[in-house]
This record gives structure tokens, C-alpha cells and sequence, in this order.
């Protein structure tokens, strides 16, 4: 009597076999692992300073003052005064503007030119950029001295005062930034290059004499590299964690919602490798039709530097990629402490995107 074949035992073994040879490919080894580490280590250490500060405004601020007006020509300012200030509070506690700014004008009764106190509120997330917008502001007091001010004193003083927040780092940044740059990069060409390579060394025909489903390679192939690229997560994540205090505000909870998303977005990416896969001619246009695809993302998706430095026309664009919406959610869960079913529009649009690749991936994919 014949034993039955087993889909479980198939899917397993093609998952397995999948996955040492990921180990043994120098190229997904360099991707999912290697250039993020040199970028993770780089950073790490040279650490760095965003060059773009959003700045909350207190209601209470005149904002037709000549002081007020001379700040808001700086590109490097974004005043932000549509927010109440309890967003401004606890945006500035989770490091999403530098500071809370409030000026009063002082008594001038002996003075033909107003003086003003400044007040920056700074948290321990946004230490480094209050010390960049006090800089910033001592510049254009100075040029508000030399213009109004004959004399020996200054039109401003500036004071801050500390709120409480944790201590945003560069590596706080950059290292989701790395992670979802693993993801894609991974998705997109290992994908890509796997199934060309299956179907012209006649594996995939191979596959079709034995029981096994088509959805099973499928599916043991996606398992292989979710199993691999978690693994290149969890090392990216502890030598952040260890060597340059990455914040996981919720410890092990935040590392788990990280792995969850990381796992979602590599499926995501994987649609664009099976389409890419298929509409290739031959093996040496799978690279130029990937970049198609990923050095936009890598760019122009908040890997290294903060989308809102971008020119205004840029940002909307930008802001649609799924990478994007990648990487801000594994901030948000890092750093911001936010849990997975507190960010509906990422989830969404992650999903949306999903959806819409894999569709065309259906209409385009072939086994032969």
C-alpha cells in the first residue's frame, strides 16, 4: 500500500531547500543583511542632524510681529499653527517637531523698539534640534540688532524649557529606514531572479510532475525568505538596540509588532518580484526594470532623511509609496510606542497596494 503524499512534507521541503540556498547567495546575503549593517554602522556612529525643524506655534504668539516674521522666511523653520497644544505636546514629546515656541513682547515703554522673550519648549526627543533652532534664531536676532538696535543690547533673549520625552537618536531613523530597504530590496529582486531562474532551468516544470500544488511553491518559497529575512531583521535590530541604544519603547511587544509588519511588507514587495519575473525578457533586464521600482522607494520614501526636506510638488508623491508608509509605521512602533492596530491608514494603504500588485502579478505571472 503506497503512502500518501503529503502537501504539508512538500511544502516544507521546498521551503527548506529554498532557504539554505539563500544562505549560500552572496547577493541576498549582501541585501538582507550586509548593506543595511555598513549603513546601520555608519550612522551609528557619525550620528547626525535633521535639516529640516518643524516648529509648534503658541497661540498666544504675534504672529505679524517683525520678529516672528523674520523666522518664518527661514526655510529651515516649518511653523506649524493649525495644531491645538496638546497635539503640539505630544508631538513634541515623540520627537515629531523640534519644539513649542512662545514669544511675548517685554515692556517698551522706554523703548521705541520692541523687545521680545523667546520660550522653547524641548523635550529629550528633540535635544539635538533645539540647539540647531537656537542657532537659527540667534542669527536672525543678530540681523534684528544691527537693523533696529543702535545700541549695546539685543531686540530678543531666548530661554528653553525642558518637557519631558525620551532621547530621539539617529539610529532611531535610520535603522527602520534599513530595515524596510532590506525588505524591498529583498521582495523585489530575490523574487524576481528566484522564478526567472526556475522557469528557465526547467525547475518549475520539474515541480509540475510531481503532486505537489502550484500554491505550495508559492507558498514555501514566501516562507523561506520570511523565515531568512526575519532572521536579518532580529541582527539589525539587536546591534542597533545594543551598540547604539535603538529604542524599542515597548521592549520585546514593539520587537514582535516590528517582525509582524516586516513579515507583512515582505509579502507586499514579493508581488512586485513575481511580476517583474514575468515580464523580463531575459536575465539581464531583471536588475534595470527592479530599480525601476526600488531606487525611488529607496530615495524618496524617508530611508535616510525625513520627506518633509523634499520639495513641496515631491512630497505628495512620496508620500503614496509603500515603503513609505513602511517605514514610517515601524518608527511609530519603535520609537512612538504605537501598536499595530493603532495605525489604520498604514495598514490600509499597505494593504490597497497589495492588493492592486498582486492583481496585476495574477494577470502577468507564468509558470512556463
Amino acid at each position: 500500500m503506497s503512502q500518501q503524499y503529503s502537501q504539508f512534507k512538500a511544502l516544507f521541503a521546498i521551503a527548506k531547500s529554498s532557504f539554505i540556498a539563500l544562505l549560500r547567495s552572496p547577493s541576498a546575503v549582501a541585501f538582507t543583511v550586509g548593506f543595511p549593517l555598513v549603513f546601520v554602522l555608519v550612522f551609528g556612529f557619525i550620528g547626525g542632524r535633521h535639516q529640516s525643524l518643524k516648529v509648534g506655534v503658541a497661540s498666544s504668539v504675534d504672529t505679524t510681529s517683525a520678529l516672528y516674521k523674520a523666522l518664518e522666511k527661514r526655510a529651515v523653520i516649518q511653523f506649524i499653527t493649525t495644531d491645538s497644544e496638546a497635539q503640539m505636546k505630544e508631538d513634541l514629546e515623540k520627537g515629531r517637531i523640534a519644539s513649542i515656541i512662545h514669544i511675548s513682547k517685554k515692556n517698551t515703554a522706554e523703548r521705541a523698539v520692541p523687545h521680545y522673550q523667546i520660550t522653547l519648549s524641548e523635550s529629550g526627543a528633540t535635544k539635538d534640534k533645539v540647539k540647531l533652532l537656537k542657532s537659527v534664531l540667534r542669527d536672525v536676532i543678530h540681523q534684528l540688532d544691527s537693523k533696529y538696535i543702535p545700541e549695546r543690547t539685543t531686540i530678543a533673549q531666548i530661554e528653553t524649557v525642558k518637557m519631558p520625552g525620551r532621547i530621539y537618536r539617529q539610529i532611531d531613523f535610520i535603522l527602520p529606514g534599513m530595515l524596510g530597504f532590506s525588505l524591498l530590496s529583498t521582495g523585489v529582486f530575490g523574487t524576481a531572479f528566484l522564478f526567472f531562474s526556475l522557469r528557465q532551468t526547467l525547475v518549475l516544470k520539474r515541480f509540475f510532475t510531481t503532486p505537489i500544488r502550484k500554491s505550495n511553491i508559492l507558498l514555501g518559497e514566501a516562507l523561506a525568505r520570511l523565515i531568512f529575512q526575519l532572521l536579518g531583521a532580529l541582527l539589525l535590530i539587536a546591534i542597533g538596540a545594543y551598540f547604539f541604544d535603538f529604542t524599542l519603547v515597548h521592549g520585546l511587544v514593539s520587537l514582535l509588532e516590528i517582525l509582524i509588519l516586516s513579515a507583512f511588507g515582505l509579502l507586499i514587495f514579493m508581488g512586485f518580484g513575481f511580476i517583474i519575473s514575468s515580464i523580463s525578457k531575459n536575465e539581464s533586464t531583471i536588475p534595470a526594470v527592479s530599480n525601476i521600482i526600488v531606487l525611488p522607494q529607496f530615495m524618496l520614501a524617508g530611508t535616510f532623511f525625513p520627506i518633509d526636506i523634499l520639495p513641496q510638488w515631491l512630497q505628495p508623491i512620496c508620500k503614496i509609496l509603500p515603503l513609505t508608509f513602511l517605514n514610517d509605521a515601524l518608527r511609530k512602533i519603535s520609537f512612538e510606542g504605537m501598536h499595530l492596530w493603532q495605525m489604520p491608514k498604514a495598514l490600509l494603504f499597505l494593504t490597497l497596494w497589495g492588493i492592486v500588485i498582486y492583481a496585476v502579478a495574477t494577470k502577468v505571472f507564468r509558470w512556463e
